[in-house]
């Protein structure tokens, strides 16, 4: 697409992305969140097969917006090639990668004139990640939904920004709008936003699961390894956690749930959430959580005081 950073970031009505969330955002949640401003992104691995996702792909590049596709790039994925290949046969301005290090698709997205954003979880995968050439870096932080980061979002950003003047994103604990600046005025230029969307009429997730993230607070959310083997927050549930089977990465939690009857029936029980259940109150269609949050940042602008 060869689209220039500047152009990027101009080409958002606010500075936000909608988060990608396995099992959550799918083509209805992207469609939407393109369609009002934002950037939409979505793991590829939502989609069933190659085939799906090229008709995804296809569909939502015809139309406005701004689509940002989530590879996983861990080994794990054996739809990582396959994947990559569809993802390069399309009009994208940039991919985000997650669960490992980007090296390996640098170079294929680049030449097909993608840029490359990457999960980083602390200042080593941020080193790393520039390393590997990337476009730009998504800070994983503290009270992030799904596999979290255990950095204090404001001493991360900062810490970034002594090594790094490219593009960063926060990931974690934005709620609303007055959220989006801080982390703005802190040194981001882009915020994620994944918990919230949960709970959108687009959304992907069933019924039961939106209502938990409504009935949630930020006291209900707890860190367990036991489903992934890496650190996740989810909505807490009467459940022991070693009765969890674990898998290598939240990619292939399902997997796990799938070949173990027991797991599978405690895992529906679990839901992936972060610290911003906090601000969610109802299910809401996402161009209406969108204009909510422009209006929240917007107003949050206006309380700084004047002396400052």
């Amino acid at each position: 697409m060869n689209i220039s950073v500047g152009e990027f970031l101009a080409a958002f009505r606010i500075p936000l992305i909608a988060a990608p969330m396995t099992g959550v955002s799918g083509f209805d949640l992207a469609a939407a969140a393109a369609a009002s401003g934002i950037g939409a992104s979505f793991p590829v691995h939502n989609a069933a097969s190659a085939d799906e996702l090229d008709g995804w792909l296809g569909e939502l590049c015809r139309r406005p917006g701004l689509i940002l596709p989530n590879l996983v790039v861990h080994r794990s994925n054996a739809r990582r090639s396959e994947d990559l290949a569809v993802i390069t046969r399309h009009p994208i301005p940039a991919v985000i990668t997650s669960v490992g290090s980007p090296a390996p698709v640098v170079e294929p997205l680049h030449d097909a004139g993608i840029m490359v954003f990457s999960d980083v979880a602390s200042l080593r995968h941020a080193e790393r990640a520039i390393a590997a050439g990337v476009d730009g870096l998504v800070l994983l932080t503290a009270g992030a939904g799904g596999q979290t980061g255990w950095a204090n979002p404001f001493t991360f950003i900062r810490a970034v920004r002594r090594l790094w003047d490219g593009p960063l994103v926060l990931a974690g604990g934005v709620t609303d709008g007055a959220a989006m600046l801080g982390a703005l005025v802190a040194g981001c230029d882009l915020v994620y936003m994944g918990t919230p969307f949960i709970a959108t009429t687009e959304s992907a997730a069933h019924e039961t699961y939106k209502q938990a993230v409504v009935r949630a607070s930020m006291d209900d959310i707890e860190l367990t390894t036991a489903l992934t083997g890496l650190s996740t927050s989810m909505i807490r549930a009467d459940v022991p956690s070693d009765s969890l089977s674990s898998a290598a990465t939240e990619f292939d939690a399902t997997r796990v749930a799938g070949d173990d009857h027991r797991a599978l029936s405690v895992a529906a029980q679990m839901f992936s959430a972060g610290h911003s259940v906090s601000g969610v109150h109802g299910i809401v269609a996402v161009s209406e959580l969108v204009a909510r949050t422009e209006s929240e940042l917007k107003a949050a602008g206006i309380r700084i005081p004047a002396h400052y």
